[in-house]
Order: structure tokens, then C-alpha cells, then sequence
């Protein structure tokens, strides 16, 4: 296959990963909210998901395509990326309400910052395509994809749905249609098959440096769960009893337990 073919096929399955959120904001069409405790359970899973995909799936493919070193300059080039971009952009105001009310400036906004949570995501999903159309994939439609992009491309699906939810909570109580809160879930996803793209088509060019962009993408991921998720789930939960934690302990161990037969593949 050319290059052209395999960017459209990873930038599908980037695609496949940012409708998934619109799933989340699915219940919204028949209840108007979903209580915090429940809230507090599906962000566990979502960190879960991502812890499990990138310890068992980047960092031991990163292993196994370099050293040590390359994977640790990786992860550590994936946690300052996301901390400069954070920081580059702080302060901008792109809650929920902009989201519906956006002009083009502030829509560009919008764009950077999500584009600063799901890039790391996307890119997640491009190194993973890495040997796409090589020997020791699974056939499928006559090419041969890396096990690990399906098991990338299942994870990153399976954590978008509860993000997606998080997305339609707010707007939701802001009397936004049904219809328009699966859009704007997915939008916050779409900077993913755009990840996706670039971290292959960088990877399929620079192969000696294929561990550093899984410890990248797998560094900027459990960054993410550290830093986002989790407080994020804390806040949520501050009015249940415990704080929450039993819910979002239990939403991770849920989490990663919903990978393993996908580990096991």
C-alpha cells in the first residue's frame, strides 16, 4: 500500500475513537442527568483504560523496539509537551458555555486547548499503526494490521465514551439540545485522528526513533490521568462519603480489568 493509504486507514481509526465519545453523551437523549457517584465511577474507568493501554501496551512495545533510555527521553518529552501547552494556554476561558457560543477567535481557542487533551491520544493510536501492512498483524479486508493499533484503537474508544459524558453533563444543564451535545463530545475528540496521523506518518519515516514515540505517547497519557482525570474525579466526588474513592478505585480496577482479554490477545 502507499503512504496515502495507510494515513486514511490510521486516520479512520482516529476517527473511530473520536465518535466514541459522542456514545457518552447518548444517555442525555433519554435522562437529563447522571448522578455524581456514577460520574465518579466512569472517569475510574477511563484512567484505568489508559493506565492499562499504555503500561501493557506502549511502554512494552517501546521496550521492545528500543532501549531503555529512548523510551524514558519518550515519556519524559510527552509529560513537558503537555505541561508547556498547558501552561501556554492557561487561563483561556473554554468551559462548556464556549463551547456553544463560540466565535472563530474563540473557537481556535477551544481547538488549542483540546488539542492539547486529546493530541497525546491521537498520537497514541498513530505509533501503534507503526508496522501497519507488515508480517505479524491480523488480516483484515486484505491488510494486515499490528495487533497493538486494535488494542490502541479498542482502549482509546472504550475511554472516550466516559469523557464523552463528561463533556454533555455541563451542557446538558445549560438546556443544550440532545443532538448538539453528541456533536460537541465528538468535537472534543477530532484533534485525534489528527494525532493519529502525524505521530505515523513521523514513526513510519523515523523508525530508529519508534521507542521514544511510544514512551511520548504513553508518558503524555498517564500525565494526563494524573493530572486531569483523577482530580477531576475528586472534585466530582467531594459530596459522596469517602470523597469518592471507593467509586473511583473501583471504576479503575474495572477499567483495567475491561482490557484484559484484550492482554491476553
Amino acid at each position: 500500500m502507499s503512504l496515502a493509504e495507510n494515513l486514511a486507514i490510521v486516520f479512520v481509526a482516529g476517527l473511530v475513537t473520536a465518535l466514541a465519545a459522542g456514545i457518552g453523551a447518548l444517555p442525555f437523549l433519554y435522562f437529563d442527568t447522571i448522578s455524581d457517584r456514577r460520574n465518579v465511577v466512569l472517569w475510574g474507568i477511563a484512567s484505568g483504560v489508559m493506565v492499562a493501554a499504555s503500561t501493557f501496551g506502549l511502554l512494552d512495545e517501546g521496550l521492545a523496539a528500543g532501549t531503555p533510555l529512548e523510551l524514558g527521553a519518550g515519556i519524559v518529552a510527552g509529560v513537558v509537551l503537555v505541561v508547556v501547552a498547558r501552561r501556554a494556554l492557561s487561563g483561556a476561558d473554554v468551559g462548556p458555555r464556549a463551547y456553544a457560543e463560540a466565535d472563530r477567535r474563540k473557537l481556535a481557542l477551544i481547538l488549542g486547548v483540546l488539542t492539547v487533551h486529546s493530541f497525546p491520544e491521537g498520537v497514541a493510536i498513530g505509533v501503534s499503526f507503526a508496522d501497519l501492512g507488515l508480517e505479524g498483524g491480523l488480516p483484515l479486508l486484505g491488510i494486515t494490521v499490528p495487533l497493538l493499533a486494535i488494542f490502541m484503537t479498542v482502549a482509546i474508544s472504550i475511554h472516550n465514551v466516559p469523557e464523552g459524558t463528561a463533556i454533555a453533563i455541563p451542557l446538558r444543564s445549560m438546556g443544550i439540545a440532545d443532538w448538539r451535545l453528541v456533536w460537541w463530545a465528538i468535537f472534543s475528540s477530532l484533534p485525534q485522528p489528527v494525532g493519529a496521523v502525524l505521530a505515523f506518518a513521523f514513526v513510519r519515516l523515523a523508525r530508529d526513533l519508534l521507542a521514544v514515540g511510544f514512551g511520548f505517547a504513553a508518558g503524555a497519557m498517564i500525565y494526563l490521568v494524573a493530572s486531569e482525570f483523577v482530580p477531576e474525579a475528586r472534585e466530582i466526588g467531594e459530596g459522596l462519603p469517602g470523597g469518592g474513592l471507593r467509586e473511583l478505585a473501583g471504576g479503575f480496577a474495572l477499567g483495567v480489568l475491561v482490557m484484559v482479554p484484550l492482554l491476553a490477545i
